[in-house]
Formats: structure tokens, sequence, C-alpha cells
């Protein structure tokens, strides 16, 4: 399977990109490389392949999540560049 200078420039426009003239060239034969992989793949017998879930059988072992204070509040606004009593001063963000 191969594709053509016109088939890149719509995907180049539909990806938003952009390519110098001297570039497409180069792009175009990129793409057409991938595109002749994949066809290679595609020959393969996978009729008795299990989908793979996990490239390993390792398990990520998590710790459990509890909800610590670790910074006081008066300690937290101390440090504040700006503060109004109790709160933080941010800049405004939304009209």
């Amino acid at each position: 399977m191969s594709t053509n200078i016109e088939t890149l420039r719509q995907l180049a426009h539909l990806a938003r990109l952009e390519f110098d003239p001297a570039k497409e060239q180069e792009m175009l034969k990129d793409l057409n490389n991938i595109l002749d992989w994949v066809d290679q793949l595609r020959q393969l017998d996978t009729q008795n392949v299990e989908p793979l879930v996990h490239i390993s059988e390792e398990l990520n072992v998590m710790r459990e999540d509890v909800a610590q204070n670790t910074v006081r509040h008066e300690d937290a606004l101390r440090l504040a560049p700006r503060k109004d009593s109790d709160y933080f001063r941010v800049p405004k963000v939304m009209e």
C-alpha cells in the first residue's frame, strides 16, 4: 500500500501540520514505509494469539491513599505572597 503527495497534504491539513516543499517528499517516503510495514503485519496469522493487555506480568504495588494534613493552614498562609484573612489571593482568571 502506498499513498501520494495529495493524500499527504490532506493528512497534514487535518493534523494542522505544515511541511516545506523540500520535506514533503521525505515525509511521503516515511509514510509509505510505515504503510508497507503495516501491510506486512496484516499478513501475519494472529488467529490463536491472545490480545496483549500488559507488556509485563508485574503488578504495580500501590500504597493506601490516606488523607493527611502535612502543612498547617496558618503556615501555608504565612508563606503565601498575597493573602486576605484566611484565604489565598490569586489573580483573576475569569471575567
